[in-house]
């Protein structure tokens, strides 16, 4: 049996943290080496292009990740023009990231729609359309757009992206998007189920599977996991999560890349001490024994 390719290897900054400790872990993530950095735009937190141009510009090699930008509560030509202009500005380290967005959050701001994966579609169509430099007009069932091309589009589009965690929302984002990003409380298993799911759609054609891991370590690691775990809608005794020292967190990362992931990202707890430390913990402690 071949060896299990190491999986790209990143932290997410979760907006339950304030923005303005967002530029000190941008550029700790750039020097522990590691590959991602991913914001998040969860409502009515951060703005997820507002951080990624952030990130972006007091950084140099890592990539950094958009998701998700929720498509009910962003005209697609105004998505397309930012992320046209974060890829033209930083060529090759923007992932963009693109959901139907939390329902009850799109009924709070007054944009929920009928039919969220109509939506998407629509979206995700005319977005890729956009950022290929083409002229569009569309006029879909929420998506209208009339001779609409951007001046300055990207001379290679970012990845783009899909979320969603019910089988439609998987399969969509299997169908249209370069990869799938996962939501933050899955098991093994229970990514292997998605993994498969997605090979059965996309079939031979490359397809990213990011899956995030909430992670503590320390001597408290395994309290402040369960702590954590049921903000994020997980049972705390579930087999959710990593928790330990570096050689448990690589494991659960390696047990990530053997249900799938082709990237794992993770998560510090809202109550980490020391954020900066659990950068470099990850980049050059769990890093090595991948």
């Amino acid at each position: 049996m071949p060896d299990l390719v190491p999986p790209r290897l990143g932290v997410a900054f979760v907006p339950t943290l304030p923005p303005e400790r967002l530029p000190q872990l941008a550029r700790a993530a750039d020097d522990a080496g590691l590959d991602e950095l991913w914001v998040w735009e969860d409502c009515f937190k951060q703005s997820g292009v507002a951080s990624a141009a952030v990130a972006l510009a007091l950084t140099s090699r890592v990539a950094v990740g958009i998701g998700l930008l929720p498509a009910p509560l962003r005209n697609v030509a105004l998505t397309a023009m930012e992320l046209a202009t974060l890829e033209r500005l930083h060529p090759g380290r923007l992932i963009a990231g693109v959901g139907h967005g939390v329902q009850a959050w799109m009924e709070q701001a007054g944009a929920r729609v009928d039919s969220p994966l109509t939506l998407l579609r629509e979206y995700t169509t005319a977005l890729r359309a956009l950022l290929a430099g083409e002229r569009v007009t569309v006029d879909g069932r929420y998506v209208r757009l009339h001779d609409v091309a951007l001046d300055w589009p990207p001379v290679s589009g970012p990845p783009l992206m899909l979320g969603g965690s019910g089988p439609r929302s998987l399969a969509l984002a299997a169908e249209l998007g370069d990869g799938n990003l996962l939501t933050n409380e899955l098991t093994e298993a229970q990514v292997a189920e998605i993994a498969a799911v997605v090979t059965g759609v996309a079939g031979d054609r490359p397809h990213a599977l990011v899956a995030t891991l909430i992670a503590a370590t320390g001597p408290d690691a395994r309290q402040r996991l369960r702590q954590e775990l049921p903000k994020w809608g997980a049972d705390p005794d579930a087999p959710v999560g990593a928790a330990g020292d570096a050689a448990a967190v690589a494991a659960a990362v390696r047990g990530m890349a053997a249900a799938g992931a082709t990237s794992v990202c993770l998560q510090p707890t809202e109550d980490e001490p020391d954020l900066l430390g659990f950068v470099r913990f990850v980049g050059e402690e769990v890093r090595p024994l991948l």
